[in-house]
């Protein structure tokens, strides 16, 4: 746990300005975090009032009152540490499993961005320890399980705000140690939390927004990648380049995913010696029809199945959900969105920004997008290895001897299971049940929601990648290598970088693990830049 070093743009908190991507860079690149000029200077601002209106002892929620149901007790400001100490340690009571380190980072700077926004009242010592704990790679343990995601993600963020007073554990090599050992070795004194610092720091929804950006940034670059295996699987199946064109998308069919997709499909497919245009299907019809013949049967479909056809109107309206989970991620990211809440020459503002709906509601969305780019791919894969639906291709894809191989005829179970339990999945933001002695009667379950979009996501990698391996093993069989685009050739050489060509059964399941790892490490849109002069949207 020492300073994180990195390459990467550093990240100014100013609570406006944000970004997923930059969540993504702090989180898995270590980017250097700092805390904007102004951001410490309007923080001083409402700090300022909040200590003037404390001293007279003037009735403010979880400042001079008791928090949630027992808002109605009033506390003494000669309290003011124990109040909020005993907050943060009453709430630091997540269990199950711990977040990931990159997780767990995203966590902390989403919360630092909200309290550099300068309305929550907080001392600017809160932010700098929070962008010191970034910039020495001290991860606070955030259980996953605890939150309503209706006062905020109370109990995750609890397990961080208990680190910055010595307490509770901080990752290192993905384990709990104690945060005093860890604190002793840097030499950094813990915090002593003063009026509501424990409340801000733990009022607000940003474990469901931080986790939420690295699954929007991860599931961006997994759509690219279903891009990638599906312009494969056209070529290799010798579809045609008309669905693709843009007018049928940018003039008759504007949806911003469904332009982006489409561009992305042509730019994949181009220099292609299998695709063709209709033109000359039209034409291999024509040069088979024979005079006099009502009804004929040709080899030529003018066109093909939708799992060939019908990408850009599926992968793009993946696309469209997405970008629509970013904005409303990053809003959120630069919100205040604890209570109370001070603004200059105004009434405290006593309201409800904790609550997570807007970030619940969008990640259920991500997690309905997310199966069925699952199905997508599933489909796809399926249409490759039934010998009465891939145009020619051997059963299952066998090399030699079909029946005594059986190729990838188990592969694909794994594959149709979990589309079946990426099903299952349903959303949490409607599974309200109210708590806190009916205080927090309407809750959002944003968290949950993250959670489960994450899942999908990781389901989905071990679809791919069986479509991965079964689109190389079908330019294998086919012997089309040749004749495909550059960056089809770039693909499939990605593939096989990673897993041989199967020639006679043998054990998949290294095979599949080891490419679904190289997907949600984005690895072959990596390959596909330096080999190809393809930029994707």
């Amino acid at each position: 746990m020492t300073s994180v070093e990195t390459t990467s743009a550093p990240v100014s908190f100013d609570g406006q300005t944000l970004t997923i991507d930059a969540v993504r860079r702090i989180a898995e690149e270590g980017a250097h975090a700092d805390v904007a000029p102004e951001s410490v200077a309007k923080t001083l601002r409402s700090r300022a009032m909040l200590e003037d209106l404390a001293k007279q002892n003037v009735p403010i929620y979880g400042v001079t009152t008791g928090y949630g149901e027992m808002i109605y007790m009033q506390v003494d400001k000669s309290k003011e540490i124990e109040l909020q100490t005993n907050l943060v340690r009453s709430h630091s009571s997540g269990v199950g499993p711990l977040f990931a380190e990159d997780e767990a980072r995203a966590i902390v700077a989403a919360r630092l961005n909200t309290l550099a926004k300068g309305h929550s009242a907080v001392r600017p010592e809160i932010l700098e320890r929070l962008a010191l704990y970034l910039n020495l790679g001290i991860i606070p343990a955030i259980p996953e399980i605890g939150s309503l995601g209706a006062s905020g993600d109370l109990v995750p963020l609890s397990h961080i705000a208990s680190t910055l007073i010595g307490e509770g554990y901080v990752l290192r090599d993905g384990r709990p140690v104690k945060t005093a050992t860890v604190l002793a070795e840097h030499g950094i004194e813990p915090l002593q939390l003063r009026f509501k610092e424990g409340l801000a720091l733990i009022n607000g929804t940003s474990a469901m927004t931080g986790l939420g950006s690295l699954v929007v940034e991860r599931a961006l670059a997994q759509t690219r990648q279903a891009e990638l295996v599906s312009a494969l699987l056209n070529d290799v199946l010798r579809g045609s380049a008309s669905p693709f064109g843009s007018e049928g998308h940018d003039v008759a069919r504007p949806h911003r995913g469904q332009i982006d997709s489409a561009a992305n499909m042509r730019a994949l497919l181009a220099g292609s010696n299998l695709i063709a245009d209709h033109a000359e299907l039209r034409r291999q019809v024509q040069d088979v029809k024979e005079e006099g013949q009502e009804v004929q049967r040709t080899e030529t479909y003018l066109q093909k199945a939708y799992t060939l056809r019908a990408v850009p109107q599926i992968l793009g309206a993946v696309r469209d959900t997405l970008y629509h989970a970013q904005d409303k991620l990053e809003i959120e990211l630069n919100s205040a969105n604890d209570n109370p809440l001070f603004f200059e020459g105004k009434e405290i503002f006593h309201g409800a920004n904790f609550h997570g709906q807007p970030i619940a509601f969008v990640l259920d969305f991500v997690t309905i997008a997310l199966t069925q780019l699952g199905v997508l791919a599933e489909r796809q894969l399926n249409r490759l290895l039934n010998r009465h639906l891939s145009y020619g291709l051997p059963e299952f894809l066998v090399a030699s001897n079909p029946g005594l191989n059986c190729g990838f005829a188990g592969a694909q179970y794994p594959a149709t299971a979990l589309v079946a339990e990426n099903r299952t999945i349903g959303p949490a933001s409607t599974q309200s049940v109210p708590s806190n002695g009916d205080n927090q009667d309407v809750v959002s379950m944003g968290l949950i929601a993250g959670r489960n979009a994450r899942r999908v996501l990781g389901n989905n990698n071990r679809i791919l990648a069986v479509e991965f391996l079964a689109a190389a093993q079908a330019v294998d069989v086919s012997r089309r290598y040749e004749d495909l685009s550059p960056a089809s050739k770039a693909t499939y050489d990605a593939v096989r970088s990673l897993v041989p060509a199967l020639g006679v059964d043998r054990y998949m399941a290294d095979d599949i693990e080891l490419v679904a790892a190289a997907l949600s490490r984005g690895e072959f849109l990596t390959a596909l830049a330096k080999y190809t002069d393809v930029e994707l949207r």
